[in-house]
């Protein structure tokens, strides 16, 4: 997402001497010795910007699995425009984390995540696309959704305008916490 203030959303995914990058983009560009480039979705606005990054490293940017050693990476379907998007369930023996920066309604599929990466591109409500082609979520729906269904921790990533304002306005979610930048998230 073009956003004001931060750079694309995106996880470095660090593990046994493997990196993953999943997303990300200009500003958001992972090290060199990446074993993998998956995105959530391979017609985003950043697509050209993605795939000339991804060359750069010998990498196609792609909706994909992965295996590796003790961690696999399995792409799941989301509700969020009229074309497929997923998010991303990563387990790594009996801990998963969930990359979902994009959705209009929350992933039943990431119930009881350790940690989930979630949209936050709305505040107080969900933001409809033109034509009810689906949106994004409000981090208050969120929120409910991810106590409701256990999921330990939620970080909010894809932070839209709405919820810029709400930072302004010394605003925290209910449930979780804002993403920072560079942050490392250890499960």
């Amino acid at each position: 997402m073009n956003s004001p203030r931060y750079p694309p959303a995106g996880l470095l995914l660090r593990f046994s001497g493997h990196q993953i990058v999943f997303d990300g983009g200009p500003g958001a560009e992972p090290p060199d010795g990446v074993a993998a480039w998956l995105v959530t979705d391979e017609r985003a606005e950043l697509r050209t910007a993605l795939r000339r990054l991804a060359a750069a490293r010998g990498l196609t940017p792609r909706i994909g699995h992965y295996t590796g050693d003790s961690v696999r990476v399995e792409p799941h379907p989301v509700e969020h425009t009229s074309h497929p998007t997923v998010g991303y369930a990563i387990s790594a023996g009996r801990t998963t984390v969930v990359w979902a920066p994009e959705f209009w309604r929350f992933p039943s599929w990431a119930a009881g995540a350790d940690l989930l990466f979630a949209d936050a591109a709305g505040w107080n409500r969900p933001i409809r696309f033109r034509g009810g082609v689906g949106g994004h979520a409000s981090v208050r729906d969120v929120a409910a959704n991810a106590v409701r269904l256990r999921v330990r921790r939620v970080v909010y990533a894809h932070i839209g305008r709405p919820c810029l304002r709400a930072i302004d306005a010394g605003l925290d979610p209910p449930y979780g916490e804002w993403g920072v930048t560079g942050r490392s998230y250890d499960v």
